[in-house]
């Protein structure tokens, strides 16, 4: 089996050496780059699993580089690393599509645990029992098997949160979907931060699916959500 194949991208010369080293030693490949252009640039060759980002960085920054990215690949999951705790931070780099954020400094083990357990959820598929792989919401096809929600006006890539959180809608159609279950479902914690992760991926939901009038992802206040279809 091959080994997963990080690409790391961290200014300061020392924490990027620490984190290459210790990455190597548990068994990853990884590629260390030292700005965001050379970031990128690596990126382009192809081949990454994994993608570790820091946010303050020369000539790119790391949400920079991260748009950039996106603008390629919807999937390969993202970490970001920063030395920032502003929550506008954290809702910036969710809205690009991070799969998680650790705030400086932050332990190698963290980083580890976070790393796998991102990496077992997109490659087994979450934690969704349903074996349906493609839905109909009216005008519109969801492909959860390729990650792709079809619609009249162009197909929409999701990353892996993303089409983990709407096949867990649609297999709860019409039903109020209590917060709690959903966060952990997709995100094993329904901490105050990934509270907050879900609502900014249910927002970019609702926009990939408003042209399509009979499907809505309503709040339900005090629970939850419900993906409604009307026929």
């Amino acid at each position: 089996m091959s080994k997963i194949k990080i690409l790391l991208v961290e200014d300061d010369p020392n924490l990027g050496q620490i984190l290459n080293e210790y990455l190597q030693l548990k068994g990853y490949e990884t590629v260390l780059c030292q700005d965001g252009e050379a970031g990128f640039a690596a990126f382009q060759q192809g081949g990454f699993d994994f993608c570790i980002l820091d946010v303050m960085m020369p000539k790119k920054d790391g949400f920079s580089l991260a748009r950039d990215i996106r603008a390629m690949d919807k999937q390969t999951p993202m970490i970001f690393l920063t030395a920032k705790s502003m929550k506008e931070d954290t809702i910036e780099g969710l809205k690009i599509g991070a799969d998680d954020y650790l705030t400086k400094p932050f332990s190698m083990e963290e980083l580890l645990l976070r790393i796998q357990a991102i990496l077992k959820r997109t490659h087994t598929g979450g934690n969704s029992k349903s074996t349906t792989t493609a839905y109909e919401l009216g005008s519109l096809v969801f492909r959860y098997d390729k990650s792709v929600l079809e619609r009249p006006s162009g197909d929409v890539k999701l990353t892996s949160r993303e089409n983990e959180l709407l096949k867990l809608f649609c297999d709860h159609m019409n039903e109020t979907l209590d917060r709690s279950v959903a966060l952990m479902a997709i995100w094993k914690d329904d901490s105050y931060f990934n509270a907050r992760s879900m609502d900014v991926y249910i927002a970019k939901l609702r926009k990939y699916i408003k042209e399509e009038e009979g499907i809505h992802i309503l709040t339900v206040h005090g629970q939850g959500f419900k993906l409604v279809k009307i026929d």
